[in-house]
């Protein structure tokens, strides 16, 4: 139930819907006062959530920063979190704008860094068909000549919740010893700490796939612009999901 509602309540977290909500309601109230208020709401929202800017300081100061990793020995394993794939209309899986989680997997790997990777990743979509994340991904490991004795899959789990508790019971079936690189998104890295450790997890953070720019500011940073709205969906989905989980204890 959890997972279903999580799905259904997505849509109200996106700071598009509270512009057009302001914006529809200002057209149908007819008292002046009250229309001017919500068409200056609507407008200010739109200013807000456009700015390149403000996301970027927001960025920067939610986003996890990377630990240093030790110089010698290797970690046992890199957990990598689920979300770097699609799958198109004919059910076929495809690398998405997240693949950089995959990549830093496959790096920490290749490098000697990890002696195992473990991917994590089911099908987290609320209508789904057989793909599973997780099957689909090692499958590209082996196609890279990654040998199978260096691959862990745990293709159930659909949220990053689901992620930390099956990945445990994957990690404790290998004898895989802590602490583990967390592999996942930047702006993932706050909510995913938090559940892997309230699942008493030793994790190290090893976030990538960046949405930060640098901290220079340049003019065209507050140039309005539709596509900072993607931006805070991840963002306050994140926010939302991490207060979700403190009050439920996850």
């Amino acid at each position: 139930m959890f997972f279903i509602l999580s799905k259904l309540l997505i849509f109200f977290t996106y700071p598009f819907s509270w512009f057009f909500a302001f914006f529809v309601a200002a057209l149908i109230v007819k008292r002046q006062p009250l229309k001017h208020r919500l068409f200056i709401t609507s407008a200010i929202l739109l200013l807000i959530f456009s700015n390149p800017f403000l996301i970027n300081e927001f960025a920067h100061h939610w986003d996890i920063k990377p630990v240093p990793l030790k110089k010698d020995g290797a970690y046992s394993c890199a957990i990598v979190l689920g979300g770097f794939t699609s799958v198109d209309e004919k059910g076929n899986g495809y690398f998405n704008g997240a693949a950089d989680r995959f990549l830093q997997g496959l790096k920490l790997l290749q490098t000697g860094k990890v002696s195992h990777i473990l991917i994590t990743g089911g099908n987290g979509m609320l209508l789904h068909d057989n793909f599973t994340e997780g099957d689909w991904a090692k499958v590209q490991l082996e196609l890279l000549k990654v040998p199978d004795s260096c691959i862990l899959v745990e293709n159930k789990s659909r949220n990053t919740i689901e992620n930390a508790a099956f990945s445990k019971q994957v990690l404790a079936q290998n004898h895989l010893q802590p602490p583990y690189l967390l592999v996942t998104s930047a702006y993932h890295m706050h909510r995913a700490l938090g559940i892997f450790k309230t699942n008493k997890m030793d994790v190290i953070p090893f976030p990538c796939n960046r949405f930060a720019g640098d901290t220079k500011i340049y003019p065209d940073q507050f140039i309005p612009d539709g596509g900072v709205f993607g931006g805070w969906n991840v963002y306050i989905k994140e926010f939302f999901g991490v207060l979700v989980n403190w009050i439920l204890g996850k």
